[in-house]
């Protein structure tokens, strides 16, 4: 890995092989079913969509308006796509490549 994430432990490593190992949306909610409680899932879902809204240029009060995330969510999201670790980016990007 040439990224040097400041997160990275052996625990993070092997929930990363974990996930990466999932085959299709079936397993992922099944994983993630037993992995997080319902509201974790809504949050990160949530933080996601906050994220895809962004790129695709919605306002704060759009995004809040349709997601009801907070004001403080949204901006720490739209920090992240400016200034973090591009995870959010290659994801957006890539996606929008397989709609093409």
């Amino acid at each position: 890995m040439s990224y040097a994430s400041k997160f990275q432990s052996k625990e993070n490593d092997d929930l990363f092989r974990a996930i990466l190992s999932l085959e299709n949306e079936e397993e992922c909610y099944r994983f993630f079913e037993d992995l997080m409680t319902i509201k974790e899932l809504q949050a990160i879902a949530q933080r996601w969509e906050v994220a895809r809204m962004l790129h695709h240029g919605k306002t704060y009060h759009e995004i809040a308006a349709s997601t009801n995330a907070s004001a403080a969510t949204i901006s720490r999201i739209n920090k992240c796509l400016l200034y973090g670790a591009e995870g959010y980016r290659r994801i957006l990007s890539r996606l929008e490549k397989e709609d093409q």
